[in-house]
């Protein structure tokens, strides 16, 4: 598939073919001319509806159904917030992650180009979409774990029958190795910010501006790990506004657990590129990413959007999940809970006018987690007879 790419940083172009990194050291990312784009009209639901912005490709079983997520309205986070809430629920997707987006993309362009097999490098949510988008689309799925993934996580990957393979030793290398890989052995792998996968994560965003159409949201707020779906969401909006529907940019901000935030920490210290740290143990474990490798992507697109990237504790995060099925009816795994904990410490500096738009990105649903923080349940047991009585009571 003869696709180009281009670099966010130095604007060098170049082909797909070439690799997923610049040779200035950057991540590259599909070259899209949106001038000529408009919202679509059809009824179409699905993350397809961008197609003129997308890679040509004839997307069959899983990969048709992903995207087209609820934009739902939350205003009983009104008041933490400081705004008006509204949360991307990106649980309804099919495996239920955003991470479908980019490998329904990913695994569509790898059938197109006639590979036989796709690959991902992931101890979660991302193994388990491509194995299952590889497996609707008849390809081989290649899985590179660490060799102390837990085996509570293996059994969720190997659901969807991949190959899945432990790797002993630095797993931030693991990237780079794939991407040997990839150039070496028939394996198309789409990994967490590969162009493909960021093609298929900016429909988030696209979806999101479409919702606001013709203005947009005032700020957005997302957890961000390798920031591949932090790139696709800025990706988004530049080409909306290239294609003349919205004139201003979100202001994005991206959150981090304080554990593991080196993208957070560079922010702080007000540098442009992120250095690898030593992660600690964090319950957002899906996101506790010590070497992010577009993560001078991300502190390009806070700075370009006047938005920011900070960084929240565990107990904030479990209380920000709480508030989420408790206020808003959504369950989410523990790293989405990160943007709401993030809204409320944003918040507090004042971040928010009360007439703005925020939009939280929940990432995934928490029903594939295994769960945290189980709340004590003290279910009365009451006669049938004394049902009426006891129902009158609770209400009173």
């Amino acid at each position: 598939m003869d696709l180009s790419v281009a670099c966010y940083a130095c604007g060098r172009e170049g082909a797909l073919a070439d690799g997923p990194r610049c040779p200035c050291g950057e991540p590259v990312w599909l070259d899209t001319d949106p001038t000529d784009f408009e919202w679509p009209t059809t009824g179409e639901r699905s993350l397809w509806r961008y197609r003129e912005l997308l890679p040509d490709v004839d997307p069959a079983g899983l990969a048709a159904g992903a995207g087209g997520t609820p934009l739902v309205r939350a205003p009983r986070l009104d008041d933490s917030v400081g705004a008006t809430v509204h949360v991307k629920f990106e649980g309804a997707n099919p495996t239920g992650t955003f991470k479908d987006r980019g490998s329904a993309v990913g695994v569509a362009a790898a059938e197109r180009a006639g590979y036989d097999a796709v690959g991902t490098v992931s101890h979660g949510n991302m193994a388990r979409s491509m194995a299952a988008h590889a497996a609707s689309a008849g390809l081989d799925c290649l899985v590179l774990v660490p060799a102390d993934i837990p085996t509570a996580r293996l059994g969720l990957i190997a659901r969807h029958d991949p190959t899945i393979l432990r790797v002993d030793g630095d797993y931030g290398r693991l990237y780079e190795e794939s991407v040997r890989v990839d150039r070496e052995q028939a394996v198309a792998f789409v990994n967490s910010d590969t162009p493909l996968r960021v093609a298929g994560q900016k429909t988030t965003g696209l979806e999101i501006a479409e919702s606001f159409a013709p203005d947009g949201p005032d700020a957005i707020v997302l957890p961000v790990s390798s920031g591949g779906h932090a790139s696709g969401i800025w990706k988004a909006f530049r080409e909306v506004r290239a294609a003349g529907l919205h004139s201003d940019l979100p202001r994005l901000y991206f959150v981090q657990a304080a554990a593991c935030a080196p993208i957070a920490d560079a922010w702080d210290r007000g540098d442009h590129a992120v250095t690898a740290v030593e992660g600690g143990e964090t319950v957002a474990y899906s996101i506790a990413n010590a070497d992010p490798p577009s993560g001078n992507r991300v502190l390009a697109a806070a700075r370009q959007t006047d938005g920011a990237v900070l960084a929240v504790d565990d107990d904030a995060i479990l209380a920000a999940r709480r508030a989420l099925a408790e206020r808003a009816g959504l369950f989410v795994e523990s790293a989405c809970a990160t943007a709401l904990a993030g809204a409320n410490r944003l918040a507090e500096r004042g971040s928010f006018a009360p007439n703005e738009d925020v939009v939280l990105v929940a990432t995934g649903t928490g029903y594939t987690e295994r769960d945290l923080d189980t709340p004590t349940v003290d279910a009365e047991t009451v006669p049938l007879a004394d049902l009426e009585t006891a129902v009158a009571a609770h209400l009173d």
